[in-house]
């Protein structure tokens, strides 16, 4: 009997794609400046607590409007202006950067960065989950995902270039607009419908919700908001495994090629495991996610030579891969259909907020214990939040 051909894999839709490539060209913009912004911030006569400063505001805005835009998506339904709204805010302020004079004047452009950030997230993420076809939906967003790596990649090589070129940091944050132009381009490819696969009769579609996003939240939804709580209260900004990185002997030089090697694991690993979370269940691909991390804070914590950060910063990559598309995944397929905005809104809003006691709590523990210590603490919640997420997988699978 003649064996038959595998059926190949379905492509992603163009929305997917589109909004792949929209991520990219931002990150390429954004982080042809943010690299630079402490060096510049120097020439204004600010120093590294204003750099905190900025960067806990700018979170902290983008945190509140993820979850302000998260109900908004709910009660339209047109996701795309919102995300357009996000992106061109973006793209247009970010190189005002070049005209400041001042410290202040770079805290109102980044703030106001921020605020595209937190328009455009929940929104674009409802977008995603709904254009992905049954079967495709974490490689979508594994998709999305290694696309905003591959900004993080090219965004610092294209700053080094143009520095090495001869132009000035205020030139180079004005040719920043150029990939924030083109990211506009790719969200005008997007077609919204209000649901892919299940389109409502006309008079439906033409008005708004007005009752979803009023339903509640399933619990099972909540307990796995909770334990995504338990993870990112140990989850510290990665500029501290970059301070552990020097501590260990990574020379200034190098920090800027390893921070690269990391975006290139991140790219790769996103979208093989954006693929694998659509074949095996995703709460096991988070718990195994939620242990490489575990693993990599510890090895870091007791790693003694440098050749030992190069590796662990390999390994660390594949967490991002094994956790984010599976995470926005699991969103979507635990949140009610009617209420997707409101359930992203909640999830890019405890990511992002938790960053602030994380960092505190990291930075305190560092300050007076060690990195050993500070590594450590993050990951013993790691592996607390992974125990509890195995549990939570287990009493779901029972119930259905």
């Amino acid at each position: 009997m003649q064996a038959t051909e595998p059926k190949p894999r379905a492509r992603l839709p163009l929305a997917v794609v589109a909004l792949g490539l929209t991520s990219f060209f931002t990150d390429a913009a954004s982080e042809m400046i943010f690299p630079l912004l402490p060096a510049f911030l120097v020439t204004l006569g600010a120093g590294a607590g204003f750099l905190g400063l900025i960067e806990g505001l700018a979170d902290a805005i983008a945190s509140l409007l993820k979850l302000a835009s998260g109900y908004a998506a709910d009660r339209f339904t047109r996701k795309r202006p919102m995300v357009l709204f996000g992106y061109g805010v973006a793209a247009f302020v970010r190189p005002l950067f070049a005209l400041a004079t001042a410290p202040w004047h770079v805290l109102l452009v980044r703030a106001t960065d921020r605020i595209g950030k937190g328009v455009r997230s929940s929104p674009r993420d409802v977008l995603i989950a709904k254009a992905a076809e049954p079967g495709q939906l974490g490689r979508a967003f594994g998709f999305h995902r290694a696309m905003d790596h591959a900004g993080a990649v090219v965004g610092p090589l294209l700053a080094t270039l143009l520095l090495w070129l001869g132009l000035s940091l205020r030139q180079i944050f004005w040719v920043a607009i150029i990939p924030g132009f083109f990211s506009l381009l790719c969200i005008l490819v997007v077609k919204e419908s209000p649901d892919v696969h299940s389109v409502p009769a006309p008079s439906e579609a033409d008005a708004p919700p007005s009752t979803s996003p009023a339903l509640p939240l399933p619990v099972a939804f909540k307990g796995y908001l909770a334990i995504l709580l338990l993870f990112s209260l140990g989850n510290s900004s990665d500029a501290f495994l970059l301070l552990r990185a020097r501590e260990l002997g990574i020379p200034v030089g190098m920090i800027a090629v390893l921070w690269m090697v990391l975006h290139v694991s991140k790219l790769v690993s996103s979208y093989l495991g954006g693929d694998l979370s659509d074949r095996m269940p995703r709460a096991k691909l988070i718990t195994a996610g939620w242990a490489v991390y575990a693993l990599t804070y510890l090895g870091l914590g007791l790693a003694t030579r440098a050749s030992h950060v190069w590796l662990l910063f390999i390994v660390y990559g594949t967490y991002y891969g094994l956790t984010e598309p599976a995470e926005k995944a699991l969103v979507k397929e635990l949140a009610p259909a009617a209420g997707q905005g409101k359930a992203f809104g909640y999830y890019n809003f405890i990511v992002g907020v938790s960053a602030v006691p994380a960092g505190l709590l990291t930075g305190g523990l560092w300050q007076h214990f060690g990195p050993l210590a500070a590594l450590a603490t993050g990951a013993g919640f790691a592996s607390c939040a992974s125990l509890a997420l195995a549990i939570f997988q287990r009493a779901t699978a029972a119930r259905a």
